[in-house]
């Protein structure tokens, strides 16, 4: 099925996602299978434009192809049945991996992964949140970085059966305000990669062309212009971020 049929073929919904916090469908438009975030389905929040939360998910696609990582799986606006709303292709994950994972303190593999933090589970054990150390999911922190993610979670690193992996719900992305939230945090000071700053490269080029453009239809100007000091503050320090700011490091809950 090519792009126009996405548009503008029968979106048939065929189930909901009750765990999400907005409204979330499962459906098909063929045989694609996708998922359905309706504008009037979002619940307001304090920090984000009321009915933002689709556009700024289709940004978080469009970043990511500047990027040229494939992180974000397609996704692009249309109607449905409850109106306009962001649409993205559903993705068949292995559960058998587990990219970011929460093990016993002293269970922490000594290869291949990094610690986040450490904490205590309801009956007082030491647990240990942890992440892949693959460039697979560096990419995915430098994205966040600069999409201004500020809600990372486990469960939105989608795990697939060729080991690729792939970020979802980016609705509470690109805000002007420093919010970054992620669990992604093990490579806190560690330079970039020359491959990494190519793709912010990339990025911050693209801001005066084409996804300038295309981001100018979804973001308010003050959002696109602080993505673009993001670009240059990463290309600048050529390493990854600490936390800042008074907000929590990580979202909550964590998956």
């Amino acid at each position: 099925m090519n792009a126009p049929d996405l548009l503008t073929a029968q979106l048939e919904l065929t189930g909901r996602i009750t765990t999400a916090s907005n409204a979330t469908f499962l459906g098909s438009i063929g045989e694609k299978s996708v998922v359905y975030k309706p504008v009037a389905g979002e619940k307001p929040l304090w920090d984000f434009p009321h009915g933002s939360l689709a556009y700024r998910e289709v940004a978080a696609f469009r970043v990511s192809e500047a990027l040229g990582w494939n992180l974000v799986p397609q996704t692009w606006l249309r109607n449905g049945r409850f109106g306009e709303g962001m649409v993205q292709l559903w993705q068949d994950i292995d559960r058998e991996q587990h990219p970011v994972d929460i093990v016993a303190a002293d269970k922490v593999p000594e290869d291949g992964w990094k610690t986040v933090l450490h904490g205590e589970d309801e009956s007082g054990h030491q647990m240990a949140l942890l992440h892949e150390d693959t460039p697979a999911l560096r990419r995915m922190a430098v994205f966040d970085v600069l999409v201004n993610n500020a809600d990372r979670k486990g469960d939105h690193v989608l795990a697939m059966p060729d080991g690729h992996r792939y970020g979802v719900d980016h609705g509470l992305c690109f805000s002007e305000e420093h919010k970054l939230r992620t669990v992604l945090w093990g490579w806190v000071g560690q330079p970039l990669t020359d491959d990494e700053l190519a793709g912010v490269q990339r990025v911050s080029d693209a801001l005066d062309a084409d996804l300038g453009q295309e981001l100018a239809a979804l973001l308010t100007g003050e959002e696109i212009a602080a993505l673009a000091d993001r670009c240059t503050d990463l290309l600048s320090e050529g390493r990854f971020p600490a936390h800042r700011g008074q907000m929590p490091a990580v979202p909550w809950p964590l998956f």
